[in-house]
């Protein structure tokens, strides 16, 4: 088998061209991208559900909306917590209750207790879910054309408006996938 080279920590942004409802203009951000398969959340897709009514404690360090987001299809009654850690603190300085996946961007262990990493992040989401790929299979989609690979923000797991994130993080592209943001909704009303 060749060596894949990580996407961790990066976006897959999808193309207008992807059928699969569960990701209809998602951005996932990669937790994990190696030989055995990638794992990721999807930043865009929020819940009804407050992150208090299933984990309390942890609403009041949640940005807004504070609720809980679909990660993906993939176990929908797990629970995961992406945070930010900004400037020096996000190197590997073993935040207890934090583990660093890019830069500022980490996952916390929903187990600690709250008032631990209250302190030390800037923004947190909580995901029921997650999107899973076998070994391969991302790879496969990519060459498909189905995802967009670009380079993740740390304000992107915390957008306050994550209906717009998949058009905001197309704009900030350059050249040709920029314009990827104005494809209609709906290409049939165009």
């Amino acid at each position: 088998m060749t060596e894949v080279s990580s996407l961790t920590g990066r976006l897959l942004v999808a193309s207008p061209a992807l059928t699969d409802p569960n990701f209809d203009r998602a951005v996932v951000l990669l937790l994990d991208h190696d030989e055995e398969g990638s794992l990721g959340v999807v930043l865009n897709r929020p819940t009804p559900v407050d992150v208090e009514t299933v984990l309390t404690g942890w609403g009041g360090l949640t940005g807004e909306p504070a609720v809980v987001f679909q990660g993906g299809p993939v176990s929908l009654d797990a629970a995961l917590g992406v945070g930010v850690v900004p400037g020096e603190n996000a190197g590997e300085s073993g935040i207890l209750g934090w583990r660093r996946v890019h830069g500022a961007i980490g996952l916390v262990d929903l187990e600690a207790p709250p008032e631990l990493l209250a302190p030390e992040l800037s923004s947190l989401r909580i995901f029921a879910g997650y999107a899973g790929w076998g070994p391969g299979q991302l790879e496969d989609e990519l060459t498909e054309g189905a995802w967009y690979v670009v380079e993740s923000e740390p304000g992107d797991v915390s957008c306050p408006v994550p209906e717009r994130l998949w058009r905001e993080v197309l704009r900030r592209q350059r050249g040709q996938l920029a314009m990827v943001a104005t494809y209609p909704d709906d290409p049939s009303m165009n």
